[in-house]
């Protein structure tokens, strides 16, 4: 595409005399290859202009910058470069949303399993899919490796165009509250977006649930103002979440509400019977009442559960197939998944990090725990410390043995994390391991039959932050390792 062409979108940028042929758009100076458009970014810690020589020098043909520069080829300015970087990507890559439907998913917990559960659904009923989320990137079954649950506004064009080319005709993704608020989603053409719930996280970055809610709210208001009526958009929303009414007042989109509490809810579960081994419950719906048995557990579950079954009933799949989809889900990876090394008692790690995760998680535990319950929960460095009193209460109010250890420590030091989460139950009874490995090791030492040990924070990760080195470290490996150690 000649640069002229690709200015175009842009509304009131000058453009440069010369008119090269972009080959490609590039905002790491280390990808620029001869014939890039290189886009300088103001981030947090580094600043993408300073790299503008470099990347005139690997062959850039041109740049996009908020000031003038000292370069040899053109410099386009603009007043802002990442709003200009996603309208350039949708336009670069031919608007590729437009041709697939996109479902995003947003919410404090849930987002995973329930984007997983929905492209299940697609999948059954015969879309070639495509997942972006926490854990990775799918385009039909090739599995490819993510940074952040939503990538910045270049990486998600071109994979959607990726997926495009590869036949995917239906996507579904993660979408953060971060990636929100920082417009990395800019151009992406939703037809469903989904709310889970919201609960206290990314504090340290949002500062109060208040902005976090309007973050997490502009998914929602960005599915259009105009109707569509031959391409619906619809908003499905989590009726029992108060977060739910304010969402309401921000989009245009068709309301469609899901919930167990709230009797108004077009998507509900009644008479919900719960154990170790899954989930039954009577769906209420616009289709009728149906019998729903699911291999997952909690009621937590069932939420998800619910919000994809939302997804695939206005997405026009009938009731019956999305339900024998659901029905088959037998989890997704660290999401209370169970490790099986042979013990007498359930071994269960989560992804759980947040207070209501952690809730969550245990008041499932105590339905089928017959004895004690051994709760491994640490809390991650450099992140809201403002929730590490409250997962360390939440652990002693709900569970018997509580453990605190290291989650990813990152930059902090482990032992001040432990200390703030110890300010939080004082006098009550815990024991502490900075060593996480140690700690996991400790529950499965001192639990016997009738006990439930949870690993919960780390659920699928398969690394550990400490410092600036990234450690191999998997707690289903780990736990399976230490019941075999039991065992000798």
């Amino acid at each position: 595409m000649k640069l002229h062409t690709l200015l175009k979108v842009l509304p009131f940028v000058k453009f440069p005399n010369d008119n090269p042929e972009i080959q490609d758009i590039v905002q790491d100076n280390r990808k620029v290859t001869p014939g890039s458009l290189f886009i300088c970014i103001q981030g947090l810690t580094v600043d993408g202009h300073r790299f503008a020589e470099d990347a005139a020098n690997k062959g850039a043909v041109a740049i996009l910058s908020e000031k003038p520069l000292d370069v040899d080829i053109p410099v386009i300015i603009v007043p802002d470069t990442k709003r200009a970087m996603a309208i350039l990507a949708d336009s670069f890559y031919g608007q590729p949303t437009k041709k697939m439907k996109l479902i995003g998913i947003t919410g404090t917990n849930g987002k995973t399993t329930t984007s997983h559960l929905v492209e299940q659904i697609l999948r059954d009923a015969g879309e070639k899919t495509g997942l972006i989320g926490t854990m990775y990137m799918k385009i039909g079954n090739n599995t490819l490796e993510t940074k952040n649950t939503t990538p910045d506004s270049l990486t998600l064009q071109s994979t959607f165009k990726q997926m495009l080319d590869e036949g995917v005709s239906s996507a579904v993704m993660e979408v953060s509250s971060h990636a929100l608020d920082q417009g990395r989603v800019f151009g992406c053409d939703y037809d469903v977006a989904v709310f889970t719930n919201i609960t206290q996280d990314h504090l340290d970055y949002h500062h109060t649930m208040e902005a976090y809610l309007r973050a997490k709210s502009l998914l929602f208001a960005q599915l259009g103002n105009a109707y569509n009526h031959e391409h619906p958009k619809f908003a499905v929303l989590n009726i029992d979440d108060s977060g739910s009414k304010q969402i309401q007042k921000e989009t245009a989109a068709h309301i469609v509400t899901y919930g167990i509490d709230n009797q108004t809810a077009q998507f509900r579960a009644k008479d919900i019977d719960m154990n170790a081994k899954g989930t039954v419950f009577t769906l209420v719906s616009p289709a009728g009442e149906r019998r729903v048995h699911l291999q997952l557990i909690g009621k937590f579950s069932i939420y998800n559960i619910l919000a994809a079954i939302s997804v695939g009933y206005v997405l026009n799949i009938p009731l019956d197939s999305i339900l024998q989809s659901v029905e088959n889900v037998k989890g997704v990876p660290g999401r209370f998944e169970l490790v099986q090394a042979g013990q007498q008692f359930p071994i269960v790690v989560d992804y759980a990090h947040t207070p209501d995760s952690l809730e969550n998680v245990l008041k499932t535990v105590q339905q089928f725990a017959k004895k004690r319950i051994f709760v491994v929960v640490g809390c991650g460095g450099d992140r809201d410390r403002t929730k590490r009193p409250i997962m360390a209460q939440i652990a002693c109010q709900y569970g018997t043995d509580p453990i605190f250890t290291s989650d990813n420590p990152r930059s902090e030091d482990p032992e001040a994390i432990i200390k703030e989460m110890e300010a939080g139950v004082k006098g009550l009874q815990y024991v502490t391991f900075v060593d996480r490995k140690e700690a996991i090791k400790y529950a499965i030492q001192h639990a016997s039959e009738g006990d439930v040990v949870l690993i919960a924070g780390k659920g699928h990760e398969t690394y550990q932050i400490i410092g600036n080195k990234i450690n191999d470290f998997d707690d289903r490996k780990v736990a399976s390792e230490a019941v075999q150690e039991c065992k000798k």
